[in-house]
């Protein structure tokens, strides 16, 4: 599994403001870490300064003990755990010089969240802890709301966990102001990271990046005329980090996020020119050495981003088993099953089937989300229909009317239509 880092962009960095800790009588100030993803702080002193009990029970593990709110981070992973819940994060945790380093808005929105003896003023950036007696159930939510919020509307489609930072509203306020389903569209690779390169053996070359920008252009229009408001990760060749797409989507409170990608063959394979067909992924650790040679392929795209470092089975089994009844990994398996019964009708190369993975792109995306191969770039036939524009608009359709078809099953399935 690949270890996000931050350390290229934490050792550019410099403190640029501070952040005012204030418990009882005593008063300390920790600098603000600015870096391209976004504000640090050191999380000892923060905490500690607090009356929390910070630990690091291993080398990328972080437990912090709040009142009575246990939160748990794994470094380079931008969620984290709280309780039995997992919260987003805007930035992963970090680390320099030996120092964690945690998101500013794990302080300002999170702690104050989760633990109600903790405030955090915005205009001073203050953040205090106060006598309140208010007890925080050990799964991370209030024991006491002074001022709840509706209910959540049950046949509302999965939503995106809170980004924190931003206001969140309820599901039937959300409804209300937005009649609309998003759906976030993104086009792997682009920039330096052209992606798979093919056909073997041609002089006449395609590449990933091109053609899977191409078919979401595509896909967002087919998407749009079908009443859908559609959020791209790119329009243009550019370089978009992999964690960065899932967190657009995130920002975006979208419904679904669809990464699209063309396939390459294993140049030790048998034959390798003539594989051909189409799949569809949802994230889950791969079961079969070709689901983690496809995973490993897409998860390459990371070596054109900052440096990273690699250690196998560590964040992604601990977000998988912390998830693993979570109704996005549901959803996302249902999600998948559709779509590649969409492309079965229309595609002229193999079913492959649905398939799973431990794919980065996925990971940070906190709603029903697949990735889909639309074919072999490798394989000459396969690689000409999916470059040309005939190909591209019946692959878009396709996927258009199979994310329609979901959500109208799981409008369904959620509000009992048709259920004894």
């Amino acid at each position: 599994m690949i270890l996000f880092s931050l350390a290229l962009a934490v050792q550019l960095a410099t403190p640029a403001e501070t952040l005012t800790v204030r418990e009882g009588g005593r008063i300390v100030s920790i600098p603000i870490v600015a870096t391209p993803a976004g504000p640090l702080v050191s999380a000892a002193p923060v905490f500690r300064a607090l009356g929390a009990t910070y630990t690091r029970p291993a080398r990328d593990r972080v437990a912090v003990q709040a009142g009575a709110a246990r939160i748990e981070l794994t470094i380079g992973l931008p969620f984290a755990r709280v309780g039995v819940q997992t919260v987003p994060l805007s930035v992963p945790p970090a680390v320099r010089d030996s120092q964690v380093l945690v998101p500013l808005t794990l302080i300002s929105e999170v702690l104050p969240r989760v633990a109600p003896e903790y405030r955090y003023d915005v205009a001073s950036m203050v953040v205090s802890r106060l006598s309140t007696g208010v007890a925080t159930p050990a799964n991370g939510s209030q024991a006491r709301n002074p001022a709840p919020g509706p209910a959540p509307d049950a046949r509302q489609p999965p939503r995106a966990a809170p980004v924190p930072g931003a206001t969140v509203a309820s599901a039937p306020a959300r409804a209300a102001a937005r009649a609309r389903r998003v759906v976030v569209v993104d086009a792997g690779h682009g920039g330096p990271d052209r992606g798979m390169r093919g056909p073997i053996g041609s002089r006449n070359k395609v590449h990933e990046a091109d053609i899977t920008l191409a078919v979401s252009k595509r896909l967002r229009t087919a998407l749009q005329e079908r009443g859908l408001e559609v959020v791209m990760t790119r329009t243009t060749d550019t370089l978009i980090a992999l964690d960065d797409r899932g967190r657009i989507a995130n920002r975006a409170a979208a419904d679904l996020f669809l990464s699209i990608h063309v396939n390459a063959a294993n140049l030790r394979w048998k034959n390798p020119r003539l594989a051909r067909g189409f799949e569809t992924f949802f994230l889950a650790e791969a079961k079969t050495e070709d689901e983690k040679r496809v995973a490993d392929m897409e998860n390459d795209a990371a070596r054109f981003e900052l440096d990273v470092e690699t250690e196998p089975g560590d964040p992604l089994s601990f977000l998988l088993s912390d998830m693993k009844q979570n109704e996005f990994l549901r959803e996302s398996s249902a999600l998948a099953a559709t779509i590649q019964g969409g492309l079965k009708s229309v595609h002229p190369g193999t079913d492959r089937g649905v398939k799973q993975a431990g794919f980065r792109v996925l990971i940070a995306a906190y709603m029903p989300a697949v990735l889909i191969e639309l074919g072999f770039g490798t394989n000459a036939a396969e690689a000409r229909w999916l470059a040309s524009a005939r190909g591209q608009q019946v692959l878009a359709k396709a996927i258009a009317d199979a994310t329609m078809r979901y959500l109208a099953d799981y409008e369904r399935r959620t509000s009992g239509v048709g259920t004894p």
